[in-house]
């Protein structure tokens, strides 16, 4: 059998005398890793749902803020950063377009996020100012921190990682406020920020707040479950 195709999402633009586009290579090297192919699909494309003509699987990758326009919310807050409304044009028509073909689908951190707000849901624009930092959701833009959440025994989240809780890595200032429609939360932090989503009309996406493509070495593989599920998922003939 060949190796599935994944199609791994970009980071926005950067530079301007010679921009570029680019992703953090842990996620690429958590799909290599766990036997998918994995190719990059940069935002600006016309057309997102002919790519997934040409792909058996889709990771919607971390990054900058969604802009609160998409969503209704403030946007002079000083703590936003990168938006991009190249990126999240594409990005909400790619999700749209992976739920409508039911195409095997990884969203992590802003992926969920932008999940939420395709589907009609908002987010909290800076999560400090409503659940406080007890729980340190973000400790810096250099480097993640560690957080337990607590996962819902009757979803697929917890029959895949074997766990009702577990210590994930987070990197993240935004989160879920109210759900889109469609959508079901599956896991939170003990502050109540809602951790993972899932879609009862799509069983082979998952959502994940936290950034499973840092832990995919650790001993326990847990995290690593969420890419091989994906790779696995997307080695089967899509049902377009």
């Amino acid at each position: 059998m060949r190796r599935p195709l994944i199609g791994v999402t970009t980071y926005h633009r950067d530079g301007e005398e010679r921009p570029r586009f680019f992703v953090p290579a842990s996620y690429v090297d958590a799909v290599r890793s766990c036997g998918g192919r994995p190719v990059l699909l940069p935002p600006g494309d016309e057309d997102p749902a002919a790519l997934l003509e040409d792909v058996d699987g889709v990771l919607l990758c971390g990054g900058g803020d969604l802009d609160p326009a998409r969503f209704g919310g403030a946007r002079d807050h000083g703590a936003q950063y990168s938006t991009c409304s190249e990126r999240d044009a594409f990005e909400l028509a790619l999700i749209e377009e992976c739920i409508a073909r039911r195409t095997p689908t990884l969203a992590i951190c802003r992926g969920l996020q932008v999940l939420n707000v395709a589907r009609g849901g908002d987010l909290h624009v800076h999560l400090p100012d409503v659940v406080g930092e007890a729980v340190p959701h973000r400790v810096s833009v250099e480097r993640h921190t560690e957080h337990a959440v607590r996962i819902a025994p009757d979803s697929r989240l917890a029959a895949l990682l074997g766990a009702e809780s577990v210590t994930v890595a987070s990197w993240h200032h935004q989160a879920v406020a109210r759900l889109g429609e469609g959508l079901r939360a599956v896991a939170w932090a003990a502050d109540g920020t809602v951790e993972a989503l899932e879609v009862d009309a799509c069983p082979t996406l998952w959502a994940v707040q936290w950034h499973p493509e840092l832990q995919v070495a650790e001993p326990d593989g847990r995290q690593r479950r969420l890419f091989e599920a994906l790779v696995a998922s997307a080695a089967r003939p899509l049902r377009r």
